[in-house]
C-alpha cells in the first residue's frame, strides 16, 4: 500500500504540469489539459466566449483563444500564444479493463487535485445525444467529481486515457477516449470544428410495421418531421412525411443512425430509398456541411452540453 501510495503521488508530480485551470466567466472552476506547447483540450461546455483566461502551474493567468469546439463530442482547442508547455503522455485504451485503477487529475483552483478511481464501465463506440461519435464507452467508477470536468485520466503507468466531461450522458460521467480526442482535435486545428454532412431535416424514429419491416429487412427508420427551408432535403424533393429506408445502402434505422451514416459525407450526392405514403421511392440529396450554431449560450450556473442532431 504504501508503493501504491507512494506511485500515486509520482503520477500526479509528474502529470500535474499538464493540467490546467479554465476561467471563464460564471462557469469558472473547469479544467484543461496540455495538448501541445501551445495548446489545450478541455470541455466545450465549460467556455462561454470565443477568448478566455487559462490559469497555468505556475500562478500566471493567461489569455487563451478558442480555436475551435465541437459540441457533439464536448470537445474544445484553445491556442496560447507564446507559451512552451509540456503535455503529458497519451495512450488508446487497447488494454485498458474494466478494475483497472486510474487517476482524475484536475485544476478548478491554483493547484492540482486528485481523486482516485478506476474504470468501472468499458463498451463499444456510441453516438453521444449532440451527434458526436465517442470512440469507446468509457466510464469511471463514481462518476465526475465537481470540479474535474475538463481534466484528464490517467492509467497507473502515468498516461493519459482521455478527458472528464459530465456533459455527454445524461445519467453519468464519461470520459472521451484519447483516440477520439485526436480525430476531433485534428478536425477543429483544420477546420475550426468538426464538419459534419448536413441534410436540413429533423427527423424522429419510427417503427416499421411487420409486413415492411420483413419486406425491406429493418425494424425501423426515420421519418421526417421538420424540413429547412431551402436546405439540402427540400432541394432534393423530400416532404414532410418521408420515411427514410437507407443512405447510399446503408441501413436508417433512426436518428442516430442517419447521423452516423452522414459523418464524412460532405458536399457529395446522397442516394435514399424512403416509403411515402407507404409507397417506396427514391431521391438524391446533395449532403452539405452543416452550418455554424450562433449565439444562445445559457445563462449560469451550469451548462449542458447543447443537443445537435448533425443532421
Amino acid at each position: 500500500m504504501l508503493d501504491l501510495s507512494q506511485g500515486l503521488a509520482d503520477i500526479v508530480a509528474r502529470n500535474g504540469d499538464g493540467i490546467v485551470r479554465i476561467e471563464s466567466g460564471c462557469r469558472g472552476g473547469g479544467s484543461g489539459l496540455v495538448w501541445a506547447a501551445d495548446r489545450v483540450v478541455t470541455a466545450a461546455h465549460l467556455l462561454e466566449d470565443d477568448t478566455v483566461r487559462v490559469g497555468l502551474p505556475d500562478g500566471r493567468s493567461v489569455e487563451a483563444k478558442v480555436l475551435g469546439r465541437d459540441e457533439g463530442t464536448d470537445v474544445a482547442l484553445l491556442g496560447l500564444d507564446g507559451e512552451k508547455l509540456v503535455p503529458p503522455a497519451r495512450v488508446g485504451l487497447d488494454d485498458a479493463k474494466v478494475g483497472h485503477l486510474t487517476i482524475s487529475l484536475a485544476r478548478p483552483g491554483k493547484t492540482v487535485r486528485a481523486a482516485l478511481g478506476m474504470i468501472g464501465t468499458l463498451g463499444e463506440a456510441f453516438r453521444a445525444r449532440g451527434g458526436g461519435k465517442i470512440d469507446r464507452y468509457l466510464q469511471p467508477d463514481g462518476g465526475i467529481p465537481a470540479g474535474f470536468a475538463g481534466g484528464a485520466l490517467f492509467d497507473l503507468h502515468g498516461r493519459v486515457l482521455g478527458l472528464n466531461t459530465p456533459a455527454l450522458h445524461p445519467e453519468a460521467g464519461l470520459t472521451i477516449p484519447t483516440t477520439t480526442l485526436e480525430r476531433v482535435v485534428a478536425e477543429i486545428a483544420a477546420h475550426g470544428r468538426v464538419r459534419r454532412g448536413y441534410f436540413g431535416v429533423g427527423v424522429a424514429p419510427v417503427r416499421l410495421p411487420g409486413a415492411l419491416s420483413q419486406k425491406y429487412g429493418q425494424h425501423g427508420a426515420a421519418i421526417v418531421v421538420a424540413i429547412e427551408p431551402g436546405g439540402p432535403s427540400e432541394k432534393g424533393g423530400l416532404v414532410l412525411g418521408d420515411v427514410l429506408l437507407s443512405i447510399d445502402g446503408q441501413v436508417v434505422e433512426g436518428p442516430r443512425e442517419l447521423s452516423a451514416l452522414l459523418e464524412g459525407r460532405i458536399d457529395v450526392d446522397v442516394h435514399v430509398k424512403l416509403l411515402r405514403a407507404g409507397a417506396p421511392t427514391e431521391a438524391t440529396v446533395h449532403a452539405t456541411a452543416r452550418p455554424l450554431i450562433s449565439g444562445g449560450v445559457e445563462e449560469c450556473p451550469r451548462a449542458e452540453a447543447r443537443g445537435t442532431d448533425g443532421r
